[in-house]
């Protein structure tokens, strides 16, 4: 998998890159800035776009625009943005346009590599990675009396916050020590509590998801 790598921080850049060599990825690229990953998205695009939130010349929300401009010029690259803090905003703005072959991450998860790593390969299979801190803070905003995901049990919200984080049901089962046709099931009762029905256009894992971090 092609990884393009975009981050102002030449330590971090260059950290990222060996990191990333080690765990079997093709750096790409490594760029300082948001332009030069544009243009190489236009020219010779990766799989994965790695980039910071902030980044030159104003050190705002200069990566977190570029994400949105790669996700809409070229849909085909996953885009996975880091952050040193969680802004609840810049995580909304981002899954504007879906949670498919998108991820945002705490920088602090690069120490992990092999979650960092997994993260990447989600995000550039179309999946989603979303970090634990930035689902907590989305999910934690004040409900209406009317949401239907007030009728979802705990172990229910369990199941679909770590969905929402782009795990799989292997995945779940492992974290929270239950059986994988345990979390079927779960998912079953979350469509069905959710009001989505199966469908050949729809699929209902995403809008579950997106229902759970939009509401």
């Amino acid at each position: 998998m092609r990884v393009a790598i975009c981050e102002d921080s030449a330590l971090f850049r260059e950290g990222m890159v060996r990191l990333l060599s080690e765990a079997g990825f093709q750096v790409a690229a490594a760029v300082d800035d948001a332009e030069k990953l544009l243009a190489l998205a236009g020219g010779d695009p990766p799989d994965v776009a790695v980039l910071d939130i902030r980044l030159p010349p104003a050190h705002t929300d200069e990566g977190l625009r570029a994400a949105r401009t790669l996700r809409r010029r070229h849909p085909e690259i996953g885009v996975l943005v880091l952050s040193q803090y969680v802004r609840v905003s810049y995580a909304v703005e981002l899954l504007g346009g879906g949670v498919e072959g998108v991820g945002y991450l705490l920088k602090d998860r690069v120490s992990d590599l092999a979650e960092f790593a997994a993260a990447i390969r989600r995000v550039g299979s179309g999946g989603s990675a979303l970090d634990p801190v930035v689902v907590e803070q989305l999910v934690s905003r004040h409900r209406q009396p009317d949401d239907p995901l007030i009728q979802l049990t705990g172990r229910e919200r369990d199941v679909l916050r770590l969905m929402a984080e782009g795990r799989t049901n292997l995945a779940i089962s492992e974290r929270l020590a239950i059986a994988e046709r345990t979390v079927e099931k779960h998912c079953t009762n979350i469509f069905g509590k959710l009001g989505l029905e199966a469908g050949p256009h729809d699929h209902r894992r995403v809008l579950a998801v997106l229902r759970y971090l939009n509401a």
